[in-house]
């Protein structure tokens, strides 16, 4: 084989060196090809964020994943033999999840690293994560996704590699333990519980103030936007989680107070754990009053990102709340999707009907704007201010009367 593994080279999270990949999708009963493909455009945009570079994908139909290489065995030994081909290629990337046992299988048979979607997810989030609450989340999403993996992945965690997907757990035998690695999901969950309690008390002391969370897809803006509306500096980054950590700032326009908090992005096949670890960050989501659900009105698939944000504010109980669609992105729009030829007016009367089709599809209001050239960004703050007052006359009337 071309690939050989540095057993007992410890390192932490990415290699300093660019990592090649393979993608994996598989079309399954109920899927389109079309479908599968999208899957795989954003998981090599997820690579790319972890530091990885795409060199092939491949993609396969079956009725239902093979138990023991998810793939069938012809096309896994075909992959295998791709990547013995290029010694370059130092990881396969399936976007499903797999068992401990198929990635023990699949590593033995191709010889390097085996990674799934949410382990990916799982190290963009270990990088990215800064504060004390955000690594503690992150750790224990990585401790509850590893232990029911433990027995498949035995003799896999014993090969101590770095690079992505090996951030966090499988860094140190002694979390090969069952017994310990439920201690250590126990005394996380503990320490989660401690940092929890200190914002419950520091949002406790925002309890008379409207609060209003900018929502959406990951990599569709909201920090952008936040930093044009607070005229603040938060970090911003044409990568997918560039934000873990949930900002808030006082704003006061027109003299009406309130707070605004960006928060994590959501995606597609979000790890379930992921979610439960995040749940303290969400939190600013679930006890907000108002939502800007901020949309890349650019993305081809822009459409399913807002079903996929709407079916996870679901989950959260946040459906009802007063919701301002926000499209962002609008010079992107023009550029991909306009005639060079075609005339003010003519634009004008595409973006009213986009406008009004949008509206009445998701059943909420909507704006166009651009973070980019600051289009319509103070005609969003008046919509946003507006939306705070009626908010304040309906939840917190005695500060009303205050103005």
């Amino acid at each position: 084989m071309a690939n050989e593994w540095n057993v007992g080279e410890k390192t932490n999270g990415l290699l300093d060196k660019e990592e090649y990949a393979v993608i994996v999708g598989v079309v399954l009963r109920g899927q389109t090809e079309e479908q599968v493909t999208e899957y795989l455009d954003e998981l090599e945009f997820l690579a790319e964020t972890a530091g990885a570079k795409t060199v092939k994908r491949f993609i396969q139909k079956l009725d239902h994943p093979d138990n023991r290489t998810f793939v069938g065995s012809g096309k896994a030994a075909e992959i295998a033999d791709y990547v013995d081909e290029h010694e370059d290629v130092s990881m396969v990337i399936f976007d499903d999840d797999l068992s401990g046992k198929q990635v023990n299988i699949l590593e033995t048979m191709m010889k390097v690293k085996i990674i799934d979607r949410s382990t990916l997810i799982l190290d963009i989030f270990a990088r990215r994560a800064q504060t004390a609450q955000a690594k503690t989340q992150v750790e224990l999403a990585q401790m509850q996704y590893l232990l029911p993996r433990l027995r498949g992945l035995w003799t896999h965690l014993e090969r101590q590699r770095g690079g992505i997907g090996m951030r966090g757990p499988g860094e140190t035998e002694i979390e090969t333990d069952r017994r310990i690695v439920r201690d250590k999901i126990s005394k996380l969950k503990k320490d989660l519980e401690k940092i929890d309690k200190q914002a419950e008390t520091r949002r406790k002391g925002r309890d008379a103030m409207v609060r209003v969370a900018l929502v959406g897809y990951t990599n569709v803006g909201k920090s952008t936007l936040m930093n044009l509306l607070t005229k603040s500096d938060v970090f911003a980054e044409d990568k997918l989680f560039a934000t873990l950590d949930t900002t808030v700032r006082k704003l006061a326009y027109e003299g009406v107070p309130f707070l605004l908090s960006d928060t994590v992005g959501f995606i597609r096949k979000l790890p379930h754990h992921l979610i439960e670890s995040f749940r303290s960050t969400l939190d600013e989501v679930k006890e907000s009053d108002i939502l800007l659900h901020v949309v890349d009105v650019a993305h081809p698939q822009h459409d399913d990102q807002i079903r996929t944000v709407q079916a996870l504010l679901k989950e959260m109980d946040c459906q009802n709340k007063p919701t301002l669609l926000v499209f962002n992105k609008m010079d992107l729009f023009r550029e991909r999707n306009y005639d060079m030829y075609l005339d003010e007016d003519g634009r004008d009367e595409v973006e009213s009907d986009l406008k009004r089709g949008l509206e009445a599809e998701f059943g909420q209001e909507a704006m166009l704007v651009s973070a980019h050239t600051k289009e319509n960004v103070n005609e969003l703050r008046a919509r946003l201010t507006e939306m705070v007052r009626v908010e304040y006359e309906q939840t917190y009337p005695y500060i009303a009367k205050q103005w």
